[in-house]
């Protein structure tokens, strides 16, 4: 046990982590995007918060979250490790020298845009999770509000109106300037990223590189994207139409 603790403990064992945590946040990022793509369908809340009640009440799924805020503390927390340990081995008086030829910006600064990210995630479970299940304020009732849905087969479920605290958010500009900020920041860690997390697991081959690096790109782009999208089409009040519709669920 030792000498997996050393191991975990080594630079090799802390990018491992890091890539492994971020390989599954990657996978994470797209069912997240999945459910939240949902608000934008025309159905005044009915697929998204039942999406949400699933998230929220099947026992494996929340599991799978306490699992999931252990890795994304994980990930910055190793994060931070690292650019601490590179930055006291560069030294201070070579803080201003030339970027190295075919170093992108995103790659110079990953440390930052994860603390971007990490700011972000911190707002983001405060406004939504933590404000809708211990605060009082008016706009948190709107997501603590009970709702009743007729199913397909007939029967009847409650679930919370988590789809109305989102519109009450997604209104004030501040919320979604904020929101594409991170979003923006988001792509250029995962621009790094993605590529750089088969790299340190050694899944380097001529034939296969290529695509990863394509797929990254597309990636760090699209997903990012996605999810700026749906912020801005909430504050100008458009919705997907219904031959668009996503159902997660």
């Amino acid at each position: 046990m030792n000498w997996f603790i050393r191991f975990l403990t080594s630079s090799i064992g802390k990018k491992l982590i890091m890539s492994l945590t971020g390989l599954f946040l990657i996978l994470f990022l797209v069912v997240h995007l999945g459910g939240n793509l949902q608000l934008l369908n025309a159905d005044e809340g009915k697929s998204f918060n039942l999406y949400a009640k699933m998230m929220t009440t099947n026992p494996i799924i929340k599991i799978t979250s306490y699992g999931l805020y252990f890795f994304i503390l994980l990930h910055a927390i190793q994060g931070l490790v690292i650019w601490a340990k590179n930055k006291s081995a560069t030294g201070a008086k070579y803080a201003v020298k030339k970027k190295s030829p075919g170093v992108s910006w995103a790659s110079s600064n990953m440390a930052l845009l994860g603390m971007l990210i990490l700011v972000f995630l911190g707002i983001h479970m405060g406004d939504f999770w933590f404000a809708m299940k211990f605060q009082s304020w008016p706009d948190a009732e709107a997501g603590r509000q009970l709702l009743e849905y007729t199913m397909d087969d007939g029967t009847v479920v409650e679930a919370k109106n988590l789809y109305g605290k989102v519109n009450l958010s997604f209104q004030q500009p501040w919320v979604v300037i904020v929101y594409l900020i991170s979003m923006l920041a988001l792509a250029f860690h995962l621009w790094h990223g993605f590529a750089s997390a088969f790299q340190t697991l050694g899944l380097n081959h001529k034939k296969y590189t290529p695509f990863i690096q394509t797929l990254g790109k597309i990636y760090s782009v699209v997903i990012p994207l996605l999810f700026a999208m749906i912020p801005i089409m909430y504050f100008l009040g458009m919705r997907f139409p219904e031959w668009l519709e996503f159902h997660f669920i």
